[in-house]
């Protein structure tokens, strides 16, 4: 549903136990969607700064999780550079010196071959890049940058072994039209404009991106923005892409930023939210002891689609142990992983999966690779659990220092 753009401005609630599995399942989300669309992460508490309003935090977030994604026709020359010659001229500053005024580049594709003069900078910009005879590069007309794709695959055979990429040589002509496609995020394009110093074209606008600046992003500019990205999306030159803000602990949030909430997802530009929390009935922050199901006012929650997740089996505990064991290349017996499955069922499964790695490192200074019940009943004897450590902590309550 979020990749065919029918969740946008809706969100969703997990609910759950500690351990059962909520950040993951958001996590699973972002993996799922890919780089192409846009995941926002965050936790309750970071709303809280001196510096800047909460609402402002949430907002930017909310921008992050918006991206955009821009088509743009290009002329370009494509091709193996088959010959480089600069040209130059006797320095009018005097002394003996030569400047270069030109160079003249041929470019080879496999429709044909054609020659170019061009300007000294764009030399010195293929300098930088360390394009020789034989490179396959990329040159842009409008800008005049050029980009090194690499070598042509025409001398593969050069040398036995290298460190070079080899790509085939480019097919059509050598100057071509070419559809750029660019992502970019609606905060990304906040940034770039909070301090405009150029034209108010696309162009302008990206160009302003990479360079890092902090800057109080009014409301007048974002609606500005917005009015520009309605244009580029009417005439077909972007493409609104929703993306999903994951916003975890959200019962951290106070009064002030679930109002937000409420105003922010009846916008028109607005992303899938995705909310977490491990909390049952309790106060709302910043409200005068009003008590509400997981921390958060009713007619917020009327919006949301709730998820209700549960505490794994012991199968599932198992399961999930042996994953993390092949990720983390630790060699366990069936034996021993079972036991640690149990420990998951008795404790928590996050406190299961923290013993395996002091356990690999007594069984290796055993002399042994592979994990035995033994290290682990070591490494429980070792590290508490939270209820073996509250436990104790009744039973020795006079040996501690209490307030």
């Amino acid at each position: 549903m979020i990749k065919e753009k029918k969740m946008a401005g809706r969100a969703l609630l997990f609910t759950g136990a500690p351990g059962t599995g909520k950040t993951a399942l958001a996590l699973g989300v972002a993996q799922e969607l890919g780089t192409k669309v846009p995941f926002c992460p965050m936790v309750g508490s970071e709303v809280y700064s001196h510096e800047v309003k909460k609402t402002e935090v949430l907002m930017e977030n909310f921008r992050r999780a918006i991206g955009l994604r821009i088509k743009e026709n290009k002329e370009v020359y494509e091709g193996e550079i088959v010959e480089m010659t600069p040209e130059e001229t006797e320095s009018t500053s005097g002394g003996y010196g030569k400047v270069i005024t030109s160079v003249v580049v041929g470019l080879k594709t496999v429709k044909g071959t054609k020659q170019l003069k061009l300007d000294p900078s764009i030399y010195d910009a293929m300098q930088k890049e360390k394009v020789k005879l034989g490179d396959v590069i990329y040159l842009e007309a409008n800008s005049g940058s050029v980009k090194r794709v690499g070598r042509c695959d025409a001398y593969a055979s050069e040398f036995d072994l290298e460190a070079e990429e080899y790509v085939p040589l480019p097919k059509g002509d050598v100057h071509k039209r070419k559809e750029i496609v660019q992502d970019v995020t609606l905060h990304d394009l906040d940034a770039a404009n909070a301090r405009p110093q150029g034209g108010s074209d696309i162009i302008s606008m990206m160009s302003q991106i990479m360079k890092p600046k902090k800057t109080e992003i009014t409301e007048k500019l974002r609606r500005e923005i917005n009015n520009v990205v309605n244009r580029y999306i009417d005439s077909g030159i972007a493409e609104l892409v929703p993306g999903v803000l994951f916003i975890d602990e959200v019962h951290m949030l106070d009064q002030e930023c679930f109002t937000f909430l409420n105003k922010a997802l009846e916008s028109q530009l607005a992303p899938i939210v995705i909310f977490a929390t491990n909390r049952g009935v309790c106060p709302v922050k910043g409200s005068d002891g009003m008590v509400a199901p997981h921390g958060i006012p009713v007619d917020l929650l009327d919006r949301l689609l709730i998820v209700r997740t549960i505490p794994y089996t012991s199968e599932e505990n198992v399961r999930i142990l042996a994953v993390r064991a092949d990720v983390e290349e630790i060699e366990m017996d069936e034996a021993s992983l079972a036991r640690l499955g149990e420990v998951g069922d008795e404790t928590t499964l996050r406190h299961a999966a923290q013993l395996m790695t002091p356990a690999a490192v007594i069984a290796q200074q055993s002399g042994r690779e592979e994990i035995s019940i033994a290290d682990l009943e070591e490494c429980q004897r070792l590290f508490f659990d939270p209820k073996k450590s509250a436990k104790l902590l009744q039973e020795q309550a006079d040996k501690f220092i209490t307030y």
